[in-house]
């Protein structure tokens, strides 16, 4: 075991995958000389050479493009885009062939594909290095959206993304690439995609989260001596429906909360799915904590991203239930 961020995770999930399997191909903006824009592929491109570790030119549509020609063609591509905000310029080829060619080619053909990005606020980064576009992806058949929420978890989805035939969205909450370290095994291992991870255990209720929430959620709860389940998605395409339908059935009561904006946000989805399988467990109304419907804003984080005050006014009014 060694203590790491979830950068230094990453980078070494992706030195053993690329190690092991030479079909593995890295490309993206300044991702070889550079780094990456924080330094997740550092030192790589020495380890593996410009033929597996590609610079490429700062267009998106063309990057996710190449990749996609890649994996059709026997290689497991890595994608990075420096920003998931700017992703949208390349959504055409996400949504229309990188998810769809399984489907089209009625499973002659896989893309066997990662899309690696930064998401989400918390580095002052403004409206346009700051946005969490999770339900796009989380909207599309054909795609895999993993989201991890500490170093651990980062390293073994990603080592078992590597394992994987279909498209992975591998969506890394920025905020936490250096605020967290960790114990994580030097060796290889995998944590299953799809399987959601209960990190806290309680009786009076459930908050169920991801990403860069889960240590915002549990650090709230500690502080307050909150007696709640806390459940961490980690995988939001596919939903671990159990997980969720376990903990809602142990507590009655539920909190979802998320960074993206409120309208149309995952947490819309789970309160669908609860309502819709398990409504007769509830003993209050499903309560969203969430980013507002608005652009994320330069000088007013800590009043766009969901925290400590927020949560526990939704933990409060649950509680008043009683």
């Amino acid at each position: 075991m060694t203590t790491m961020n979830m950068v230094q995770a990453i980078n070494q999930a992706l030195s053993q995958g690329m190690a092991k399997d030479t079909s593995i191909i890295m490309l993206g903006e300044d991702i070889g000389t550079d780094g990456g824009v924080f330094r997740v592929t550092d030192g790589l491109l020495s380890k593996f050479g410009p033929e597996r570790v590609i610079d490429t030119p700062l267009v998106e549509l063309g990057i996710i493009g190449m990749g996609i020609g890649m994996a059709l063609n026997g290689l497991r591509p890595i994608v990075e885009i420096q920003f998931q905000d700017f992703i949208y310029t390349a959504m055409d080829q996400i949504i229309n062939q990188m998810a769809k060619i399984r489907y089209r080619s009625g499973g002659e053909y896989t893309v066997p594909m990662i899309l690696r990005t930064p998401y989400g606020g918390g580095i002052k980064g403004g409206l346009y290095h700051s946005q969490s576009g999770e339900s796009y992806f989380v909207h599309t058949a054909g795609l895999t959206v993993v989201t991890p929420s500490n170093p651990y978890d980062a390293k073994g989805l990603l080592m078992g993304a590597m394992k994987t035939d279909d498209p992975i969205i591998f969506l890394e909450p920025k905020r936490l690439y250096r605020t967290i370290k960790q114990e994580v095994p030097e060796e290889e291992y995998t944590v299953p995609i799809g399987k959601a991870n209960l990190v806290h255990e309680g009786d009076d209720l459930s908050i169920i989260t991801y990403g860069s929430m889960v240590p915002t959620v549990l650090d709230a709860i500690s502080k307050n001596k909150v007696n709640a389940d806390v459940l961490d998605l980690r995988t939001l395409l596919p939903m671990d429906r159990d997980a969720i339908f376990k903990t809602v059935e142990k507590t009655g009561k539920v909190i979802i909360v998320h960074e993206a904006p409120r309208t149309l946000g995952v947490g819309a989805e789970i309160s669908a799915l609860i309502a819709e399988n398990r409504i007769d467990y509830l003993q209050g109304p499903i309560l969203r904590v969430t980013g507002p419907d608005s652009p994320f804003p330069y000088r007013m984080e800590d009043y766009y991203i969901p925290g400590e005050k927020r949560i526990m006014d939704a933990v409060s009014k649950l509680i008043k239930l009683r």
